[in-house]
């Protein structure tokens, strides 16, 4: 194998040692709409199953996925847990319909958000439980004072936040110390790239979803267009564009924690494939241009 420039594992807030790709659980889920329980439930199971057997030990969720279902698909497939499984969730969000997503950041809602998940997880303890979304009726020193006083109590080991900006992140850091933030981010999508550079500074681990650009991006640069570069690398390496793509990720941030979504067997064995892909300074030159 080639050597890498970079490690494949990450230190989440400083004690949950971490392969740095993972797997996003969010596509087990019914549809449209992320909602409802995933159609495949067994074979859900055997994906999750699969995961782990191939070294993944980094599992992100949310409530609203489902909402539930996809906590409980989790827990129905890997409990008891092995030792090494990290398994992150996400609260502060109402969905009472596939088109009907509400930010709820009240801290009486969060609590009920982390005694729930704790239930639907079988855990007694979240490893990372994370703001899914600023609410913009309710004070954000709320939402994560809210937080802090579950961490007190034992029921979340380490709190991270997802799509903030900047000052949200910083202002959240002043109450409680934040392990993650999950932004969009992607090879084409660079909107939160300051967000990037700081948690690198900190320490901080940074969770890009989107990865693969499966979004209409504010830069306006779908995937789709970076694929001549991307296939070239591609076919030097003897990999598919969007495993270069994942690579890209994991050389350009130490602390990057992927997860890429899949609902089947030989996706997710390709996305894992990309923590071994080796890109050289000119490659990575080309790619930070497009």
């Amino acid at each position: 194998m080639t050597d890498l420039s970079f490690s494949t594992t990450f230190k989440l807030g400083n004690d949950l040692s971490i392969n740095r790709l993972g797997y996003g659980a969010m596509r087990l889920t019914g549809q449209p709409g992320n909602f409802g329980p995933y159609a495949d439930w067994e074979g859900g199971k055997n994906l999750l199953r699969h995961a782990v057997e191939q070294g993944v030990n980094f599992i992100d969720t949310a409530e609203a996925y489902g909402p539930g279902t996809n906590e409980e698909i989790i827990a129905d497939a890997l409990h008891p847990y092995s030792a090494d499984l990290v398994i992150a969730t996400k609260g502060g969000i109402h969905k009472p319909s596939p088109d009907n997503i509400q930010a709820d950041g009240h801290p009486e809602s969060l609590r009920r958000g982390v005694e729930g998940s704790l239930k639907r997880l079988k855990r007694e303890t979240i490893d990372l439980y994370q703001l899914h979304r600023p609410d913009p009726k309710v004070p954000f020193t709320e939402s994560i004072q809210a937080l802090a006083a579950l961490q007190k109590e034992g029921k979340i080991r380490h709190i991270g936040v997802s799509n903030v900006t900047l000052e949200q992140l910083q202002t959240a850091q002043t109450i409680v110390p934040i392990a993650s933030v999950q932004n969009r981010f992607s090879l084409v999508d660079r909107t939160h790239e300051d967000i990037l550079d700081y948690t690198t500074a900190y320490d901080i681990a940074f969770i890009p979803y989107g990865s693969l650009g499966a979004h209409p991006l504010r830069r306006g640069a779908p995937l789709a267009q970076a694929e001549g570069t991307l296939a070239q690398i591609a076919q030097s390496h003897g990999v598919n564009p969007t495993q270069i793509a994942l690579a890209w990720l994991l050389h350009r941030a130490p602390n990057s924690l992927l997860i890429p979504g899949t609902t089947t067997v030989a996706h997710l064995e390709d996305n894992i494939k990309a923590a071994s892909i080796a890109l050289t300074d000119a490659e990575m030159a080309q790619l930070n241009t497009l």
